[in-house]
C-alpha cells in the first residue's frame, strides 16, 4: 500500500521501529549465517568472532529491551501467553494491523530466540571440538563439562533454526492470510497505521550510542576476563 493510499484510507505513516532494533534484527540473522557458514567450513578463528560480536549484540539488546525506544521495551511487547494464544486464534480472521510494535504472540517468539541465543553464545564460549580448538571458558569448565557444553551448542543451534523457521512462517502467514506486511517495517521502521493510533516514543540517538558502546565495552570486558 502506498502512502497515498493510506491517506484515503484513513492510515498514516508511524515510525514503530528505530534503527538500533533493525539493525540488531538483521545483525542477528548475519551472524547466524556466519556461524553456520565458518563452522562448516572450519573456519573456528572467524567462528568466534562471529560469537563474540553475537554476545556484543545480545547485551546491546537487553539493555535496549529496558532503555529503548517504547516498542523496544519488554514491558511494552511481553503480554501474558493467555493473550499471546488468544493473537494466534485470530490468525485465520482478515483485519487490518493495528499493532503498533510487536503483537502478543511476536512477543513471545522474541523472547525464546533472546534466550536460544544466550544459550549458544554462553555453550560455545565453554565447547571443545576434541582436536585443537576450544572456547576461552572450557580450560575452566573441565573436559568433561565442557564436552556437555558442545553437544548443547550444537542441539541448541538446531532450535534456533527451528524457532527461525516458525518465525519467518509466521511472517508468511501474517501476510498471506491477513494481509498484513511485518517485513517492510523491520526494513522501513514505518508503519501504516489508523490515525487515531499514537506515535510510540523513539529513544534518543545519543541514548542508542551510548548503550551501544556500553555494551561492546562489556563484551570486550567479558572476553578479556576470560
Amino acid at each position: 500500500m502506498s502512502m497515498a493510499a493510506g491517506s484515503e484510507t484513513g492510515l498514516r505513516p508511524v515510525k514503530v521501529w528505530d534503527l538500533p532494533t533493525r539493525v540488531f534484527h538483521w545483525s542477528v540473522v548475519f551472524l547466524l549465517l556466519a556461524s553456520w557458514f565458518t563452522n562448516r567450513q572450519n573456519w573456528m578463528q572467524l567462528h568466534f568472532v562471529s560469537g563474540y560480536t553475537m554476545l556484543g549484540m545480545l547485551i546491546f539488546r537487553l539493555l535496549w529491551g529496558f532503555l529503548g525506544s517504547e516498542t523496544a521495551r519488554f514491558r511494552k511487547f511481553l503480554k501474558s501467553p493467555l493473550a499471546g494464544f488468544r493473537h494466534l486464534g485470530k490468525m485465520f480472521v482478515r483485519e487490518p494491523d493495528r499493532e503498533i510494535g510487536h503483537n502478543a504472540a511476536g512477543g513471545w517468539m522474541v523472547l525464546v530466540l533472546l534466550a536460544l541465543l544466550l544459550v549458544q553464545v554462553g555453550t560455545g564460549l565453554g565447547s571443545n571440538d576434541d582436536v585443537s580448538v576450544e572456547g576461552p571458558l572450557a580450560r575452566h569448565v573441565g573436559k568433561a563439562f565442557s564436552d556437555r557444553l558442545g553437544t548443547i551448542h550444537s542441539i541448541n543451534f538446531n532450535l534456533i533454526l527451528l524457532a527461525a523457521a516458525a518465525h519467518v512462517g509466521a511472517v508468511l502467514a501474517y501476510w498471506l492470510l491477513k494481509r498484513q506486511n511485518l517485513l517492510r517495517p523491520m526494513i522501513t521502521g514505518v508503519k501504516l497505521l489508523p490515525r487515531s493510533m499514537r506515535q510510540p516514543r523513539m529513544a534518543a540517538p545519543m541514548l542508542a550510542g551510548g548503550v551501544i558502546a556500553s555494551a561492546a565495552s562489556l563484551a570486550v570486558l567479558a572476553i578479556w576476563l576470560m
